[in-house]
């Protein structure tokens, strides 16, 4: 599809950040298995209930706008999760897996943090205010998890991987 006005730029986003939280939803699993420690699984279990709950609610943004629920590739966050994927296997013991965890899970807060500004700045312009309080409850439990990875790291699990 053509991107030829900042509607188009909007959906556009919209669909890859329903793709990226679909493969988040896919990866955190995953990760919380591979967690050595029980702060940081129980984190990553918490927040794929909320990356859930963000499936969710961008599925209630697509049916706002009378679009379908459709997600397009996300390469960004397709090359965040094999990254973490690699250090999860490239890991020699369980500290450094975790901390290595927290960094990687931390960069996919970032990239959500970043799209989710965007899509709010932009509804706003275009006038979307029925789609706001769902953008903002997903980006809000985006900043959730990147202060609590950061704690953890902070807290104990680096230095442990030290």
């Amino acid at each position: 599809m053509p991107l030829q006005s900042l509607d188009d730029l909007f959906v556009h986003f919209l669909r890859d950040m329903y793709y990226a939280e679909k493969q988040i939803v896919k990866a955190l699993p995953r990760m919380a298995r591979k967690a050595e420690s029980d702060k940081l699984r129980e984190a990553l279990e918490h927040h794929l209930e909320e990356s859930q709950e963000h499936v969710a609610n961008l599925e209630k943004v697509f049916e706002l706008l009378d679009l379908k629920p459709r997600g397009v590739t996300c390469e960004a966050m397709d090359g965040i999760l094999d990254e973490g994927k690699e250090m999860m296997s490239d890991a020699r013991d369980a500290e450094t897996r975790d901390a290595g965890m927290i960094a990687s899970a931390q960069a996919v807060e970032h990239y959500e943090i970043t799209r989710y500004g965007t899509l709010i700045a932009w509804a706003t312009q275009l006038g979307k205010d029925d789609v706001l309080p769902l953008l903002r409850s997903n980006l809000d439990q985006e900043y959730a998890a990147d202060r609590k990875l950061s704690e953890l790291a902070e807290k104990g699990l680096n230095r442990k991987a030290a």
